[in-house]
């Protein structure tokens, strides 16, 4: 009796191996090129994005900066308010989209994936995050108006989706590794544009 049970099992395992086997990512439909789990880029085609900026601890900065990319450059518009008045305040992407602290150090550095040294957008070979200066007027507005061809929103190239926006409290000379604009004054993720 226990040698019949042995033999039922063995003969209810010998189909259920062979549908398993068949379901395994060394399946036929993988070969050729048919796998219905093909890997699928969520992101593919995205090329508008949106940063909601706010403040640090401290500040009272706000904006809207939006980035458009279409035939291989990256416009990038909006406004930023509560800026010191008459002055330039530098702009930067930063590598991680990370803003639950409250000074924006969560953010790391300058996004740099190439590995270049900081300058001003007049360079060729400079930070893909290094966004150079917004100009406050009187009230402390300041007016964003910039088009890159050193990043993607979503694409292979450099794609700033998912990281930050840091606006500093002093302008961006371009010298050193962080142009030497001082504190972090706003923050904000870039994310899908609806």
């Amino acid at each position: 009796m226990q040698h019949r049970s042995f033999l039922y099992a063995a003969i209810l395992c010998v189909p259920v191996a062979l549908i398993w086997s068949g379901c395994g990512n060394g399946g036929s439909n993988q070969a050729n090129g048919n796998d219905a789990h093909e890997h699928h880029d969520p992101f593919k085609g995205v090329n508008h994005a949106v940063c909601v900026l706010s403040a640090t601890e401290g500040n009272s900065v706000a904006g809207v900066i939006h980035f458009n990319e279409k035939d291989g450059k990256v416009t990038i518009t909006g406004e930023v308010t509560g800026l010191k008045p008459d002055q330039k305040h530098a702009i930067h992407v930063h590598e991680f989209g990370d803003i639950s602290k409250g000074d924006g150090m969560g953010t790391d550095g300058h996004y740099n994936p190439e590995g270049h040294d900081h300058a001003l957008p007049d360079k060729d070979k400079r930070h893909a995050g290094d966004l150079g200066n917004l100009q406050a007027d009187a009230q402390g507005k300041a007016k964003v108006e910039i088009t890159v061809n050193n990043i993607t929103v979503a694409g292979e190239k450099n794609p700033i989706l998912g990281r930050a926006i840091i606006v500093h409290e002093k302008e961006d000379t371009g010298k050193g590794a962080t142009g030497e604009a001082g504190a972090r004054i706003a923050q904000g993720v870039i994310g899908i544009a609806k």
